[in-house]
């Protein structure tokens, strides 16, 4: 997985359209992906670190979890319903926000396009 979010960070850092539409997000975002820990900081719609965990001392905004399986069907060109958005992937049980919800909604095009990038056919 940190070889997957490592690739995420060099395809954020040279989409111009992402970066612009992130530019006012600057958050620590804990994922957990079947239960392994990563922190990924955001400053100004650039992925400028991403710290695995497990870590009790690094405060994040909001955190999202899900698992391996979800995420590969997600990352599909076409994904099925259900695997397609970050709430959808909640609505069918296989995702879960916590914290901040505010600051992901206020957010939610960047990062879900940001969560998007390894999708199969993308053109960003």
């Amino acid at each position: 997985m940190l070889s997957n979010l490592q690739s995420m960070q060099d395809q954020l850092n040279n989409c111009a359209h992402l970066r612009r539409i992130g530019r006012l997000f600057s958050e620590t975002v804990q994922l957990i992906v079947d239960g392994e820990e990563f922190y990924l900081t955001f400053e100004k719609g650039a992925l400028v670190d991403i710290t695995q965990g497990p870590s009790r001392k690094t405060p994040w905004r909001f955190s999202f979890r899900t698992d391996c399986e979800a995420l590969e069907k997600h990352w599909q060109a076409v994904p099925e319903p259900g695997f397609h958005d970050v709430f959808g992937l909640v609505k069918i049980g296989r995702g879960q926000i916590e914290g901040d919800i505010l600051s992901l909604v206020k957010n939610l095009r960047f990062f879900k396009e940001f969560l998007a990038l390894p999708r199969k056919g993308n053109t960003q």
